[in-house]
């Protein structure tokens, strides 16, 4: 099992920039398939973006450009927003799920706590 626990939220006004956190300990030896998530308010939770073991990435479309994800050896990761919009708002949730790679429909088991993002005109 990994333990995650997300920080940097905030509130910034539309155009801006926020950088979100994910610290990943327990066994970050293992290989995993690592994501951001966010939920708006009367929204369904959405897939941001994944990054596999070997840095590929994928991203929602309406992120596309905008939003970065990265990851280290740690199994750490970040999310770094920028051009941020009133839409991007939302509770934002690190998760994980068992593989090298990031295909496939399967359920992240590992959630993090989430951090809440509010973007203002």
């Amino acid at each position: 099992q990994v333990q995650l626990v997300e920080s940097g939220g905030g509130s910034v006004q539309a155009g801006g920039l926020l950088r979100l956190s994910c610290a990943a300990s327990g066994n970050t030896d293992s290989s995993y398939c690592m994501g951001w998530f966010r939920q708006a308010p009367g929204k369904e939770r959405e897939e941001v973006a994944t990054i596999d073991e070997n840095g590929l990435t994928k991203y929602a479309d309406s992120v596309k450009g905008r939003f970065t994800i990265t990851r280290d050896n740690a199994k750490n990761l970040a999310l770094h927003m920028n051009t941020l919009e009133v839409e991007d708002t939302g509770i934002y949730y690190c998760a994980a799920r068992w593989g090298t790679y990031c295909t496939g429909p399967r359920p992240f088991p590992f959630w993090g706590q989430g951090t809440q993002v509010n973007v203002s005109a």
